[in-house]
């Protein structure tokens, strides 16, 4: 199959216009310019596969629910949208609770549902819980540790944790030991206490500024030292909600291209109406797509789609629109993969064939997933 497009960015160049083969579930050969033969397929934009490192569910069901249709349903959803590549995360539980979700994930993983499984808590601060129930929230135990990294079986990517608590340190080095990446996010750190996180090994912050203590001038906190560190790359949910747009653009720069990673921190709700759902046991009111805990103003995740906060880094990416896309795509494909050592998404002979075709608007119009087309 031969496709040819206006633009095509391969997550390191800009072909324009160019081409790309696919045979099978890889990428025979791509370039620029005229075509080797007449095209099966004329697009506008050709992006690699979105990896969304980051979500906690969509399309009505959540990854908590350990379930093989909400996982399918979820991974679906955001697939429609471009993603070919997600780590499926699970909010706070209690141990038996989490050691039971996370086998069942290992499992889909296995079957190649999803590529990973990312522990957000139950290792988190309560003064900075989110949408986590404070109940659930605890020190992390050696112990319960290691029985769930055992229960994961080598398919957690990622664990997020606090490292002001109790033992946060010690569990960072066991987390890195066993292979994982360890993240700070949901925490109340000060400014030395993350630098001790990333000195022991952490190297992704969890969505930067949201459920963190803030900067200030006297005590510059986790965000300062996860900005400044060349080690880590933030992750940023760039959805209008979250953050705002010169914020991202801020960040961004100062960063640079190869060190802020995009992520929806989606929820059930995602592709599905206005209402009432659960986050784990927190019950959750959507109204307009925004998504907060009953009764409060406190954010619960997003509805956004990984399509939506491309759009909104380019928006507002202050660069020329070729310029701003490609910073786009290397912040929601290829950094994303790197910062957890997944596969990487760059469209290359002899790489995987997934990718997003997007309309003048960037609108997704057509996804590629291992050489297939994904219905629409």
């Amino acid at each position: 199959m031969l496709l040819t497009a206006q633009r095509l960015l391969t997550g390191r160049e800009l072909l324009r216009p160019g081409w790309i083969e696919v045979s099978g579930t890889k990428v025979l050969a791509l370039g620029t310019g005229a075509p080797p033969r007449a095209a099966d397929r004329a697009l506008d934009t050709v992006v690699p596969g979105f990896v969304d490192t980051h979500v906690h569910g969509g399309g009505g069901s959540d990854f908590s629910a350990a379930t093989r249709a909400d996982t399918v349903a979820a991974v679906d959803l955001h697939r429609r949208h471009g993603t070919t590549t997600l780590v499926a995360s699970l909010v706070s539980a209690g141990a038996a609770d989490l050691i039971h979700q996370v086998e069942v994930l290992a499992g889909h993983v296995r079957d190649g549902l999803i590529a990973g499984v990312h522990l957000e808590g139950p290792w988190l601060s309560v003064r900075r819980c989110g949408a986590h129930d404070p109940v659930l929230l605890r020190d992390p135990d050696p112990g319960e540790l290691g029985e769930v990294l055992t229960a994961g079986d080598g398919t957690i990517r990622m664990v997020t944790l606090a490292p002001e608590r109790r033992g946060g340190i010690a569990a960072i080095e066991r987390i890195v030991s066993a292979g994982v990446v360890a993240a700070v996010g949901h925490t109340e750190a000060t400014y030395e206490q993350t630098r001790a996180a990333i000195a022991a090994g952490a190297t992704v912050g969890t969505h930067l500024f949201n459920a963190m203590r803030p900067i200030h001038h006297r005590e510059p906190g986790p965000v300062i030292a996860l900005m400044e560190d060349p080690r880590v790359t933030v992750e940023m949910i760039a959805d209008g909600v979250h953050v705002d747009g010169a914020l991202y653009r801020h960040v961004s720069r100062a960063v640079g291209p190869d060190r802020l990673s995009l992520i929806t921190d989606a929820m059930a709700a995602t592709g599905a109406s206005d209402g009432r759902y659960q986050i784990g046991r927190m019950d959750v009111e959507v109204a307009g797509g925004v998504a907060n805990l009953a009764g409060t103003a406190t954010i619960a995740g997003s509805t956004a789609t990984m399509d939506r906060v491309l759009r909104f880094a380019v928006a507002h990416s202050g660069l020329p629109p070729d310029e701003g896309l490609a910073v786009a795509v290397l912040q929601s494909s290829m950094n994303p993969a790197r910062a957890l050592g997944l596969p990487s998404p760059e469209l290359t002979a002899g790489g995987c064939a997934d990718l997003v075709a997007l309309d003048a608007d960037l609108m997704v119009t057509d996804v590629l997933h291992n050489g297939a087309w994904v219905p629409r």
